[in-house]
């Protein structure tokens, strides 16, 4: 029978999400290629340093039992497949059970997500990120420059969400951004009832959901989940309609109008958080791993 990913969370993420390459990376940008591949080959027995996505990819992974995989992580990176062998050589030596990987060597790697079945996609290239969304994948850009600390809550894996454009559609961010807060606050009030379409993100959401209730009674490792959003009275009450009508519980909710997002984050201490905005995403970095969503309004070019 044939090897199948169906009823795991599947992770597809670049080589520089999971490590630290950006030193290599400085190669590659003033260099080319054949440098990058050789300075990799050189360090091959040279383990590379956690990167923004390792303190989530660990956490994950320890879901996983000798009965059950319920998570698979694969590295799917633009990264050619010389370089390819430092990274599976990384993996080995923080005892990452990573055993799947794309190299693509320059091309696009979106593409590949689709056979993966992938319910998440981060990478630090932009356009990637912005082909996986269109095709319908929750991606993230990776910020590099994210405050890691991949100890902290050992036995709770926290992922936080900013509301529109992330969980939820982009329909009401248009109305803010062209008619103003006002013109925000009316317009949701009036929709309190509508659920919001699902956003980006939903996928994850609904993924992470099923998982948490799989794992909340056997797992020494639980799921918690936050969203964190500008909205504020009354515009909040839509949303938490909207995850009631969904059937998701979220373990915290914050709206704060409109306050720096960053303060509160660091007092939830997330492994990830996700948002849209790139200064939301630059205060939260200072809290913890941060993805840029690359989609909605507020991205358009």
């Amino acid at each position: 029978m044939p090897a199948t990913l169906d009823n795991q969370l599947v992770v597809a993420l670049s080589s520089r999400a999971l490590f630290d390459f950006e030193e290599e990376n400085e190669v590659f940008e003033s260099q080319d290629d054949a440098a990058y591949m050789q300075l990799q080959l050189d360090r091959l027995e040279v383990a590379a340093k956690p990167g923004v996505a390792y303190p989530l990819v660990k956490k994950l992974l320890s879901l996983n039992t000798e009965d059950q995989r319920r998570v698979e992580v694969i590295i799917v990176s633009r990264n050619d497949p010389v370089s390819g062998l430092r990274v599976f050589r990384s993996a080995e030596s923080h005892h990452l059970d990573l055993t799947r990987g794309v190299f693509t060597r320059g091309k696009p790697a979106y593409r590949y997500l689709n056979p993966l079945g992938a319910h998440l996609f981060l990478s630090a290239h932009e356009d990637d990120v912005r082909n996986a969304l269109t095709a319908g994948f929750p991606a993230a850009r990776v910020f590099a420059q994210s405050m890691l600390e991949a100890d902290r809550h050992p036995h709770e894996i926290r992922i936080a969400f900013d509301g529109d454009a992330v969980l939820f559609s982009d329909e009401a961010e248009r109305v803010f951004q062209k008619d103003g807060l006002s013109a925000f606050t009316e317009h949701e009030r009036a929709k309190a009832f509508q659920p919001l379409p699902p956003g980006p993100f939903k996928p994850l959401l609904d993924a992470l959901h099923k998982l948490q209730s799989e794992t909340s009674a056997e797992n020494a490792v639980r799921i918690r989940t936050a969203l964190v959003t500008a909205r504020s009275w009354p515009a909040h009450e839509r949303a938490i309609r909207t995850l009631m009508g969904w059937n998701i519980s979220i373990d915290e909710a914050m709206f704060l109008g409109g306050l720096e997002k960053g303060p509160f984050l660091k007092e939830f201490e997330p492994d990830f958080f996700f948002d849209d905005q790139t200064r939301h995403c630059q205060s939260a970095a200072q809290a913890g791993p941060v993805g840029h969503v690359v989609s909605g309004v507020a991205n358009e070019t």
